[in-house]
Parts: structure tokens; sequence; C-alpha cells
């Protein structure tokens, strides 16, 4: 299939000497300069990025005046944190910052994403909280640029609310080009599609960028406070801390964004949401580019488990990129 067309095989399991299927995708890789290097299954048409769309809106929120004073909040407002204690903790104190509480929030009660933290909660008698979902860092953002703005709070998540109409003029500016639909993420906040394309050129805009803008802010906190970014064994956690100057974000979906600090971009849509498949393609992505580490090769592969232990692996398809 053409780069224009269906989804494509990009990876493929295999377990002993079987291969027992694929996952079919789209993944496109841009040069420095812009132009597009590598695109299979069909990467120029709309998607929602999901939560690789944060890095944008952080952007955007900046934009729309909000100001932190540490780098550490600007990486927490792009995060998909894994309700770790010091996530926890940072979001909490970024809200009372601006006098609010966590009632303010309208992301949706949830475990936090790391099984640990779920099963210490549990332990200690808590259940689903607004907090420990993965957006709240997000949405304290959110709330914190309403405040500093004197917007509404009640009815930040709103597509009419300043705040979403600044966001999204800055997605699709930094998109290079138009929102296709807006639909509602999981978190409850408006979600913009564009095209895998444009997720990418989302990416390398912001690297590439002149230091001090909130493009090169946003991306140079992320890329100084991975962890939280994600959290402890996170994909974009691990990624940033194996390739120098990386900037990654992914989305559930198989969603999956890169960028290095030459403008090289990469961005990736598994079909059928798998999220074991998009880091073997990232990867690849990457080698193919020229990025080689030894912390990289261990991501390479995502192996499959059988009684407790690896009896196969996730791996691209050997044409992938050839």
């Amino acid at each position: 299939m053409n780069e224009h067309g269906s989804p494509v095989p990009l990876v493929e399991m295999v377990r002993g000497d079987i291969v027992e299927g694929l996952h079919h995708g789209s993944v496109v890789v841009l040069a420095p300069d812009g132009r597009v290097k590598h695109s299979r299954g069909g990467a120029d048409q709309p998607m929602y990025p999901r939560s690789a769309n944060k890095p944008a809106q952080a952007v955007g929120m900046i934009r729309s005046g909000l100001e932190l004073t540490e780098d550490a909040d600007v990486a927490l407002a792009a995060s998909s944190h894994s309700g770790e204690p010091e996530h926890l903790l940072r979001t909490r104190e970024l809200l009372n910052r601006h006098d609010l509480t966590e009632d303010a929030l309208r992301c949706p009660t949830d475990w936090p994403l790391r099984e640990a933290e779920r099963d210490q909660r549990a332990s200690e008698g808590f259940g689903k909280q607004r907090i420990t979902m993965n957006c709240s860092g997000k949405h304290a953002a959110m709330l914190a640029t309403c405040a500093q703005r004197g917007w509404a709070l009640e009815d930040y998540l709103d597509t009419k609310h300043p705040l979403q109409v600044d966001l999204h003029e800055t997605v699709s500016e930094l998109a290079g080009e138009p929102v296709a639909a807006t639909s509602v993420d999981g978190c409850g906040a408006p979600l913009f599609a564009v095209s895998l394309t444009g997720l990418a050129r989302t990416f390398r805009t912001m690297v590439t960028a002149q230091p001090g803008t909130p493009q090169r802010r946003v991306a140079d906190a992320m890329r100084a406070h991975p962890w939280l970014v994600a959290g402890t064994d996170r994909e974009d956690t691990l990624l940033m801390r194996a390739v120098d100057g990386l900037l990654s974000k992914s989305g559930v979906e198989g969603v999956l964004a890169l960028a290095l600090p030459d403008g090289h971009a990469v961005a990736v849509k598994i079909a059928d949401g798998s999220a074991r498949a998009r880091l073997p393609v990232a990867v690849a992505a990457l080698r193919s580019v020229g990025v080689a580490s030894e912390e990289l090769d261990a991501l390479a592969e995502t192996p499959v488990l059988g009684g407790g232990r690896t009896v196969g692996k996730v791996r691209p398809t050997a044409d992938l990129f050839g």
C-alpha cells in the first residue's frame, strides 16, 4: 500500500520460529529540513494524537499567559504521569499556588497508571481520585492558566472557552495544517485531530524553535525532566534518557511522537491501538536516521510473555525502512 493508503504491516509478533500476527499502522519520518523522508500507511490522514498533543497544548497555555517559574512544572503540564508521589505533590502544589483544590479538576477519577502505586493506594484505603488520573498535571496547568488570566474555571474544558480556542489555534499552527476535527479525549478535554505528518511537524517545530520561545521551553523542560513527563519504567522516560536531546510523548491507542535536536522527527500510529507495537517502530525509525545507543537497543523489541517468562517478541517487519 502506498503512503497515502490504509495502514500497513509495521511489526510482527514472533513466538519461537512462528510469526503469529502483524500489527498494522502508519509511520512518518521527517528530515531536518522538514521534508518527508519515510512515510508508510496513510500518514497524511487525520487521526487523534491523544496525549501526544499535550506538548502542543502546553505551548498554547504558555502563549495564553501561563507563567511557571520552574521547568519541572512545564514538564508536568505536558505529562501523562504514573501517579507516583512526586507527580501528585507537584500537581497539588501547582493548584495550591492559585488557591485551587483537587475539586476544581474536571478530569475523571482514576487509579494511578503504575501498578505499584495502585496497590499502595488501595492498601491505604484510597479509591480512584482525580489527582491520580494521568492527565491531572495538564488539567492543573489549564486551571492555573485560567486563574492567571481571570477566565472562568468551571467550564475550562468547553470548546468555546478562550483557553480551548487558544489551544486549538496552537495545535493547528504547530502542525502546519488545520485541525481536521474536534472530539473529547479520555480526560474530558477537547481533542484535536491532525495528520500523523502534522504531529511529527509539531515535534520538529518545538525542538528547532529559538531558545526562550514557548515551543522551545516546553521541549527543553520535557527533556530536562523526562521522569515527570511519564514515570518509572515508562516509554517516554526511557526514550528520553536513552537518546541525548530526544523529545518524546506517547498517546493511548498506539501513538508515539519523537524529535531529535537536529530536526529529525517521527510519528507512529498503531491501527489497533496496541501500545506494545509502537516502541519497536519508533526505535527502528530512530535507527534509520543514524541514532544508536545500548539503551536504545534494549527498547528495540517488546517481549511476549508466557507463564511469566519471555517466550517471544514484537519486532519491526524486515522491510519497514528498507
